[in-house]
């Protein structure tokens, strides 16, 4: 009997079972996500998947996602230092990838190659937008603007016209209606910090800013709340404000518009696979699930844009993604229009720091003298 349990022991310490050759699991039964993506896009992203594998693979995936903003979960990756709690990088300034890869703190994507050359390497003139990494570290996932919310009833009653770029914002008559949020506390306020400041040069860009605060009502404590208080009517037009951010109070059934000035940010929203991750099966499996048609249909059904051109924001009469398409001006894909970008990555992220330093000398303390000028 001791040889048989010995012999037994042998075996399956060889990857073999009584019967033959045991079978490895196609993917893990757990996939954790740290993301600065709202839960809007994230959840129904995880749910999908979960039923995907349980219907290719018959596994029960159990997701979760730890929220946290892009600069936080930068900063717990890095402590981490390859013993992470998460499996899966989504969303953010794609700089910031490329230096966790330089840390050895991104595993290589292993994507079929015609999954990633469906993807075009950029978007966008004068300076393109990098949508995937050359060295194969991160990939985008979907197109997203940073641009305005206005309420049109609250507007109106102003009478204010409808705003169609950033200038619009600094109308005398909104004076005290604009909310937006902190580029200290927002990724998305920051880029939009930025693009002012490029398209401007720091002299006219800060000047242009201090007038746009003291246009300002409110400073939100989150960028999603920037959509929610115009939303309602207390405030009538928001200042970079993430295009699903703001659609998710449409769908809710609120009377709120979105508009992409001309030189609006436009994210990738890059995902990559923490190095050490415990379920590296399942992070590959989410996100080749995200970059397919199917995953891209979840996605542009809350309000976000197709990473290829292969796909367009289309969907039945009264669906939700003829909702985003009516949202967001007509727009099915941003591969159809030309981009006009000025935003440098490179550029805000030697500056991050400086430029949220600057803003708290130069508006936040000051803000209420700046609402009397």
């Amino acid at each position: 009997m001791s040889r048989y349990w010995k012999l037994l022991g042998g075996m399956l310490a060889a990857g073999f079972t009584a019967a033959g050759p045991a079978v490895a699991q196609p993917i893990e039964n757990e996939l954790v996500l740290i993301t600065p993506v709202a839960r809007t896009l994230t959840d129904p992203a995880l749910a999908d998947f979960a039923k995907y594998a349980k219907e290719k693979w018959n596994i029960n995936v159990k997701t979760s996602s730890l929220a946290a903003g892009t600069p936080v979960a930068y900063g717990r990756i890095v402590e981490w230092k390859g013993r992470p709690d998460a499996d899966i990088f989504w969303g953010g300034e794609s700089a910031l990838f490329d230096k966790l890869a330089e840390q050895k703190l991104l595993a290589k994507l292993d994507l079929p190659k015609a999954v990633v050359d469906a993807i075009p390497a950029s978007i966008g003139k004068p300076k393109p937008i990098p949508l995937k990494d050359p060295k194969g570290f991160w990939i985008g996932t979907v197109l997203e603007p940073y641009g305005l919310v206005y309420h049109p009833k609250v507007l109106a009653r102003l009478g204010v016209p409808v705003p169609k770029d950033w200038d619009d914002l600094l109308h005398p008559k909104l004076k005290g209606n604009v909310a937006q949020c902190a580029p200290t506390r927002s990724s998305s306020s920051h880029a939009t910090y930025e693009v002012i400041l490029q398209r401007d040069g720091d002299a006219k860009g800060w000047a242009w800013l201090k007038r746009l605060a003291g246009n300002t009502g409110i400073f939100t404590a989150r960028s999603r709340d920037v959509p929610s208080v115009v939303a309602r009517g207390e405030f009538a037009a928001g200042f970079a404000v993430p295009s699903y951010m703001a659609f998710e109070d449409r769908l809710a059934g609120y009377d709120i518009k979105f508009v992409a000035p001309k030189t609006a940010w436009i994210t990738p929203e890059p995902i990559g696979i923490i190095a050490g991750t415990r379920h590296p099966k399942a992070a590959q499996a989410f996100i080749e699930y995200l970059l397919s048609e199917r995953g891209q249909r979840v996605a542009m059904e809350r309000g976000v844009f197709p990473i290829t051109p292969k796909y367009k924001v289309q969907g039945k009469p009264g669906s939700h993604a003829e909702m985003a398409v009516e949202f967001t001006g007509g727009l099915r894909s941003y591969f159809d229009v030309d981009v006009v970008n000025i935003y440098d990555d490179t550029v805000a992220q030697k500056r991050y720091e400086a430029v949220n330093s600057q803003y708290r000398k130069e508006i936040e303390s000051v803000a209420e003298e700046l609402k009397k000028k």
